[in-house]
């Protein structure tokens, strides 16, 4: 069986431009902040760490040269991820997507698509854990099984909490994720660019499903309203406490909420490649 990092305790790049520089960059089990100037080198660290990675999440087998990661525990060879960017851009392949669906018109749009399939099957395995649960015959069986149900919950008083300035809810009676606003029901791709950012993050670490993962954003507050920008962390954070993010990103309003001791400036783990 194969098993899985819980996080990753330290990311070490060598020969990071052109030999010049040599990247270590401890971590913190749950919040890692990168922040610098432009051109600094946030989005190359980011995009380097996550191409050593198989898209299964396998290491280091599949590490490239001159990236290295320590993991707890230190045995551990996969590692599970996700992947957020910063986009809204139209998709590369339109022809292809639009026989997927019609309604697919930016990268964002067929993430979300994705995402809804992955809700799908969150929910089925919810409703057996469920049903085996209640089956159980346990005492706390009814306790434990209300917990289960309170993150899916949770998460849609989340969006129904983010999105009430529109007057958007969600129809909590459907299987797949769609919203009323004012008698008329919207799919995700009729959403704000700022609403669909927020939905493909929170549902992303919703289909988690409370597993140890590592989430890795590149600038997620792009399209985001200030207000969303500082809730953004602490939301990621009550829907999975066992994610470890690791995130680059230009604005304040990130780390608004009490993250200011988990921001690392990129010229604090830089170090000349001459050890």
């Amino acid at each position: 069986m194969a098993k899985y990092a819980e996080y990753i305790t330290q990311i070490e790049i060598e020969s990071l431009w052109s030999g010049k520089k040599h990247v270590v960059w401890n971590l913190d089990r749950h919040v890692n902040i990168l922040s610098g100037i432009n051109g600094e080198g946030k989005s190359t660290i980011l995009n380097k760490v996550v191409k050593s990675l198989s898209q299964g999440g396998e290491f280091p087998s599949h590490l490239l040269k001159g990236v290295h990661l320590k993991v707890e525990p230190e045995d551990a060879k996969w590692i599970r991820y996700d992947l957020m960017r910063s986009f809204d851009m139209p998709v590369l392949d339109a022809d292809t997507i639009a026989q997927i669906d019609s309604r697919i018109s930016s990268a964002i749009d067929f993430q979300l698509y994705n995402l809804q399939r992955k809700y799908l099957d969150y929910q089925v395995n919810i409703g057996n854990r469920l049903i085996s649960i209640l089956q159980s015959g346990e005492p706390d069986a009814a306790k434990r099984a209300q917990e289960i149900s309170q993150r899916k919950t949770r998460f849609q008083d989340m969006l129904d909490d983010l999105f009430k300035e529109t007057g958007k809810r969600v129809i909590r009676t459907e299987n797949e994720i769609r919203f009323t606003q004012i008698g008329e029901t919207l799919m995700p791709y009729q959403l704000s660019s700022g609403e669909k950012q927020m939905l493909a993050i929170l549902l992303t670490v919703l289909v988690e499903d409370n597993e140890p993962t590592v989430l890795f954003m590149d600038e997620p507050e792009v399209s985001l309203h200030i207000e969303w920008q500082k809730q953004l962390i602490d939301l990621i954070m009550e829907l999975n406490p066992n994610v470890q993010i690791i995130l680059t990103t230009h604005s304040p309003a990130v780390i608004m909420n009490g993250w200011m001791d988990s921001v690392t400036e990129v010229s604090e783990i830089l170090v000349n490649e001459e050890r």
